[in-house]
């Protein structure tokens, strides 16, 4: 079910350096003999999430927003190659393959055939990779770096490309696309053929050298106020700990995904709090990055949902009214904030189809 890696020009790019004034930066301070390229990337997507999802931390948390760290900030341009206003599922196509696609089309181009994702080019070279979500991890975007499929909301179609994939850190929710997918497979057993540890009960601090496959609930995880707890950055940890063993690099996309639902569905203070779960992850891979010296990390989102404004509240400018103006997704351009190697390359403002060129072009140097 694997799809041939066909070869791949890598692109140059002409940017500029922008600077990014914060209360503590964490300013690039590699010498000469430390990496000017990365060898690891870690990529979080932040689903829905705009500028005033963000700026959410500046009032609702007590300590700096995580995002205050980065010394590298770009904004790309969201639209996919049919809608003005995307979806996640072409919008995630642009990162894991660089190229615009039809709305609800998941590794696939506008002429329905599949395309190579930076998954499949970094196992070819043997690269460790991860996904970490909050949804099912069938959902559009986890889909898009490994499945082919017309339909986003096929689950049944995408689950058996998760088999066939090989990423090593497999955690999120939709245990029941695995347990009967399509043709009646039971897929649990197909990764146990495989040789993936499984679990389907709770996050353990510690996993063994075997792949991984954690799926902790029948459909989506709980809200973080409802039973997750510190899921997103727990296994966001328990994953860099265990692709990090492989001495030619990893590659880690998390996913705060239910800050895009909680939008949806006009839940303003869940969409606060899985905002504030995504930035303390977004802290704990800083954190990660700064020690190893070799890491990438690139925060992102695929659009935003809600045009959720800080409004104010009435007339007075002391108060904040967090307002959603609707259910929808928004055609505004999205944040891209960078750190590590090669992270002024993601300063200016692109098409959200560069974010996989860039890091391609850094990873053949």
């Amino acid at each position: 079910m694997k799809i041939k890696i066909f070869p791949f020009l890598f692109l140059c790019f002409s940017v500029s350096l922008v600077s990014c004034n914060s209360a503590k930066p964490l300013s690039k301070t590699y010498t000469s003999s430390e990496r000017e390229t990365p060898r690891n990337i870690i990529f979080l997507i932040g689903d829905g999430m705009g500028l005033s999802q963000i700026s959410i931390a500046n009032f609702y948390k007590e300590e700096p927003s995580n995002f205050e760290r980065f010394p590298i900030v770009g904004l790309i341009k969201t639209s996919s190659s049919t809608h003005l206003i995307t979806d996640s599922a072409a919008a995630a196509t642009a990162f894991a393959s660089g190229i615009k696609t039809f709305h609800q089309a998941v590794g696939l181009d506008n002429d329905s055939i599949p395309v190579p994702t930076i998954i499949d080019h970094l196992e070819a070279r043997d690269f460790s990779t991860g996904l970490v979500v909050t949804k099912i991890i069938v959902h559009a975007t986890p889909a898009a770096f490994f499945a082919h499929v017309p339909y986003r909301y096929d689950y049944e179609q995408i689950a058996p490309w998760l088999v066939d994939s090989d990423i090593d850190f497999i955690a999120g929710g939709g245990l029941n696309y695995f347990r009967k997918a399509s043709e009646g497979k039971d897929l649990l057993s197909e990764f146990v053929k495989k040789g993936y540890g499984i679990d389907t009960t709770s996050l353990k601090s510690t996993v063994d050298k075997r792949k991984q496959l954690i799926l902790l609930a029948d459909e989506d995880l709980p809200w973080k106020t409802e039973g997750r707890g510190d899921f997103l950055p727990r296994a966001t940890d328990l994953a860099i700990s265990s692709l990090s063993t492989n001495k030619n690099g990893f590659f880690l996309m998390v996913e705060g995904s239910l800050i895009d639902t909680a939008a949806h569905d006009g839940e303003l203070q869940y969409m606060i709090d899985e905002q504030l779960d995504f930035d303390a992850t977004v802290g704990r891979v800083l954190d990660y990055a700064m020690t190893d010296k070799e890491t990438l990390v690139i925060v992102t989102a695929d659009h935003e949902t809600g045009s959720f404004a800080l409004s104010m509240d009435g007339y007075d400018y002391n108060k904040i009214k967090p307002t959603l103006y609707h259910g929808q997704h928004s055609a505004t351009m999205v944040p891209v904030f960078a750190y590590g190697p090669g992270s002024e390359l993601f300063s200016g403002v692109y098409d959200n189809t560069e974010i996989y060129h860039k890091i391609m072009q850094l990873l053949s140097n």
